[in-house]
């Protein structure tokens, strides 16, 4: 989708006009332009109440004389925010029509900057399609590529079009962050992630990536990684970001669950839906989404980020339940059950990020049904060991709309997970309750003190479960289905702003 700001009253292609509820006429301030039939049936629906505006409604107008309308219902005046502006803009994408073409024009009556800029976003969000395995018929209007059109006041125009290029940017992110997670396991695996990460980094000098291999790794000596992925044909990696490198001072870590497909290794999944576990790379899609978001945006801070790709397959090579591993930190784990895998990835991960000496690690990862069963797929778990840290995350995806709840990190998880006989630790807890929260007490375990000192402060850390936000989530009406690229556009916001 191209958007493009420019004062004025012309109307090209299909007339998008977001409207409140209740209103009876199209706002005098709208007119201009507007071919008089057009205007007529519009007024005509609106004062017969069968176009209401309630939030997120649509209606499409062919006009008898010429001229066509989309109305878009913005809800309430006085509960409208940005929120409200972005739900409507996806809202015209999820009920585009093939008479509506592929040209648009959207005119506002009294949106501020901010609005007008949410409602783009709300298209550019919701104009995603994974369709790269469909053949297409290229004479398709619907294979076109979109345009819109807003008009704004004189004065307005350089501000709203910066806005619009950074949330396109960032939308960018979200939307690369939704190809991984989409993309089928036997495309995506361990190396063709890393692949994909050292091209993408080819277009920005400010960028660079290392990718440490299986060989790597083991002489390195990632337990956690290496006894995930050793079971598959393809082998594991991590992949490290670094952006802006050289700024002096510390930067953000973000570290990413990245199986790219769980089968659940010895610990087999039941079959039903194994399919979606293509998705469990989905902490490692964001992290690679946000770098993305902020690298097209020009971000010229510091940050850091490493990914931890396996494979979880059964096989005469794979872990075994009652195996004992040793992890990059030292700490070594006994292993109760093969699926519960993320969290050794992400041990090994951890603990790496500790060399950058960073200002804070967040960590993302789809870790547990727990989460879901706690959460649903309205919001994603949030634990920290900084309260303020966790409050800074909570305040930060509600100011994108993308909900992350705060959950408990209390000392009595952290006691169940190094309650092993012949272990540091475990991966799993002792029953089924408080599942989620026993998987963050036992990443706590690797979050490393600042400069790895034995009795020095933690790194300020958190973890946030996306196990029912990056797919599944029927309810964000910024994606159809799939993939969501959740958390891109919260950590967009909360690194940029500091």
């Amino acid at each position: 989708m191209k958007v493009t700001v420019s004062p004025g009253h012309n109307i090209n292609g299909t007339l998008l006009l977001p409207l409140f509820e209740g209103s009876e006429s199209v706002p005098t301030s709208l007119e201009a332009g507007l071919h008089t039939a057009l205007k007529s049936q519009i007024n005509r629906i609106l004062s017969e109440g069968d176009f209401k505006g309630k939030a997120k409604s649509t209606m499409s107008i062919i006009g008898s004389e010429g001229g066509k309308a989309m109305l878009v219902g913005l809800g309430k005046e006085e509960d409208l925010d940005a929120h409200a502006y972005r739900k409507a803009g996806a809202s015209v994408v999820a009920n585009r029509k093939k008479a509506h073409g592929t040209d648009f024009t959207a005119r506002f009556s009294g949106a501020s900057i901010e609005s007008m800029g949410a409602f783009a976003e709300g298209m550019l969000l919701r104009d995603y399609t994974y369709d790269h395995y469909k053949q297409k018929d290229e004479d398709d209007d619907e294979e076109k590529e979109l345009t819109v059109r807003i008009t704004c006041d004189e004065g307005q125009e350089k501000e709203l079009s910066s806005l619009i290029f950074t949330h396109a940017g960032v939308t960018s992110g979200v939307h690369l962050s939704r190809d991984l997670g989409n993309c089928p396991p036997n495309d995506m695996y361990p190396e063709a992630f890393a692949d994909q990460a050292w091209e993408w980094a080819k277009q920005y000098d400010n960028v660079d990536v290392t990718i440490i291999n299986y060989d790597q790794a083991v002489k390195a000596g990632m337990g956690g990684l290496v006894a995930v992925g050793m079971g598959s044909a393809r082998k594991p990696c991590m992949v490290i970001f670094e952006m802006n490198a050289g700024v002096k001072g510390r930067g953000p870590m973000l570290v990413g669950k990245g199986i790219t497909f769980d089968t659940g290794g010895i610990s087999l999944k039941p079959g039903a839906n194994m399919d979606e576990m293509k998705y469990d790379m989905g902490g490692s899609a964001t992290v690679f989404g946000t770098m993305e978001a902020l690298a097209s945006t020009g971000y010229a801070g510091k940050v850091t980020a490493i990914t931890c790709m396996a494979e979880n397959m059964p096989s005469s090579n794979a872990q075994r339940p009652g195996d004992v591993i040793k992890t990059l930190s030292g700490k070594t784990i006994e292993i109760l059950n093969t699926d519960a895998e993320g969290r050794l990835v992400l041990s090994d991960g951890l603990w790496k990020a500790g060399e950058f000496d960073p200002e804070y690690i967040i960590d993302f990862a789809t870790l547990t049904g727990a989460c879901v069963v706690a959460l649903g797929h309205e919001a994603t778990g949030l634990w920290s060991n900084d309260d303020d840290f966790r409050t800074r995350i909570h305040e930060a995806g509600n100011a994108v709309d993308e909900l992350a709840w705060p959950m408990p990190l209390l000392p009595a998880f952290e006691k169940e997970m190094t309650n092993s006989k012949i272990a540091d630790t475990r991966n799993l807890g002792a029953g089924r309750w408080g599942g989620a929260n026993t998987a963050a007490a036992f990443l706590k375990q690797f979050v490393p003190n600042r400069g790895y000192e034995k009795d020095g402060e933690q790194i300020p850390w958190a973890h946030m479960d996306i196990a029912g936000t990056y797919w599944g989530a029927k309810t964000n009406s910024m994606v159809g289905n799939g993939a969501t690229g959740i958390h891109v556009r919260t950590m967009y916001h909360l690194i940029t702003n500091g």
